[in-house]
């Protein structure tokens, strides 16, 4: 199970991430994933957090990077109607379901973004 909530009583509202076992161990987490390919899946984010253990994010970048790491993992291109995605935003403190004009603006910026990097290459 995956925890993901928002810590109201502090000062800055920070996301937190938590994942629990069946056994009851909990251990709190940047970025983590569960599943059949949950391994592929850390491997991916744990490359992305070896280059920089703090990046500072913005909310497109972050719900960007979890659908490139779907990506990747399934090794296809993901269509918005294939994906179920929610976020929770400090800003809003609570939790929503993104539309798929909104999965599908990110995964053509994720598109887009990826084609320049091929073309820098």
């Amino acid at each position: 199970m995956i925890i993901v909530g928002i810590d109201v009583e502090g000062e800055n509202k920070i996301p937190q991430l938590y994942r629990c076992d069946p056994a009851g161990y909990y251990v709190g987490y940047k970025a983590t994933s569960a599943g059949q390919k949950e391994q592929e899946a850390n491997n991916f984010l744990e490359k992305r957090y070896k280059t920089d253990p703090n990046p500072a994010l913005s909310y497109d970048d972050t719900v960007q990077l979890a659908l490139a790491c779907l990506q990747t993992v399934l090794g296809s291109d993901l269509k918005a109607s294939d994906v179920e995605a929610c976020v929770v935003r400090n800003d809003a403190l609570k939790f929503t379901k993104l539309s798929n004009d909104e999965i599908e603006a990110h995964l053509t910026a994720l598109a887009e973004r990826d084609d320049d990097v091929a073309a820098r290459d």
